[in-house]
């Protein structure tokens, strides 16, 4: 089967790494690139052109966002889904939606003003978990990847999320296959946000990877690829097959 991976805000190939080489047997990965789009539309867009006529998808953080947005384009393409480390509101109104505007944005002047690896080191304490802060291999590799991007590339994308809408009426249109997960201490996605979601999803199933963050796809990628595995296989121990409509008609 073919598995279209997206990944999160500053995230590239590297953030699914660990999980596509361990997923070879069953699946043939491609990870989508968004480019400096501005929109969440948008980045879905870019990741259907090319993509297979038919394939399981996943996403992860933002992704998941770009997730929603290839359902509502394209449902008759999909097969199955995951949705990791992610939300399904929009900014929230008043003056929690001004403080992540607030925070967001200070990211980006970061990003400006002193470089990607600058902002890397502001970004990244809250995405992993604190046992892993120390892990010079993992936390190498996330400075390394966001460092790839650019401050333009990652302000387009902030204002994407800051723009996102609201997707839970299309959850509950969802009628193939979904896994809901996310790492156990996910301080920036709570699990509390992926029980909301998987309540709202008809027949999903709901993970969580212990002693894991917000990265789970860096962070535990054999946890993330065991999950992933499960959901491709289906019920029956099976490849998933594409479904005639990935979301019901009218959403």
């Amino acid at each position: 089967m073919d598995l279209l991976l997206l990944p999160g805000l500053l995230c590239d190939e590297a953030s699914w790494a660990g999980v596509a080489v361990q997923l070879r047997d069953v699946a043939a990965c491609r990870v989508a690139r968004y480019g400096d789009e501005r929109s969440l539309a948008a980045m879905a867009a870019r990741a259907l052109d090319g993509a297979p006529a038919q394939f399981a998808l996943a996403g992860h953080s933002m992704g998941a966002r770009v997730a929603c947005e290839i359902l509502r384009m394209a449902p008759e393409r999909v097969a199955c889904l995951a949705l990791l480390d992610t939300g399904h509101t929009g900014v929230p109104a008043g003056a929690a939606g001004d403080s992540e505007r607030e925070r967001r944005r200070a990211l980006v002047a970061t990003a400006h003003a002193r470089g990607m690896r600058a902002l890397a080191h502001a970004w990244l304490p809250p995405m992993i978990h604190p046992s892993r802060l120390q892990d010079e291999n993992l936390v190498g590799e996330i400075v390394a990847m966001v460092e790839r991007s650019t401050p333009q590339r990652f302000s387009a994308h902030v204002e994407a999320l800051l723009a996102r809408p609201a997707v839970g009426e299309l959850l509950r249109a969802i009628r193939v296959p979904t896994l809901v997960a996310c790492g156990n201490d996910d301080a920036w996605s709570p699990l509390a946000q992926h029980v909301a979601i998987a309540s709202l999803v008809p027949g999903s199933r709901l993970a969580t990877f212990a002693d894991c963050g917000h990265m789970s796809p860096m962070e535990r990628p054999a946890e993330v690829a065991a999950a992933l595995r499960s959901l491709l296989r289906g019920p029956q121990g099976r490849s998933a097959g594409p479904a005639s409509a990935a979301v019901a008609a009218g959403t």
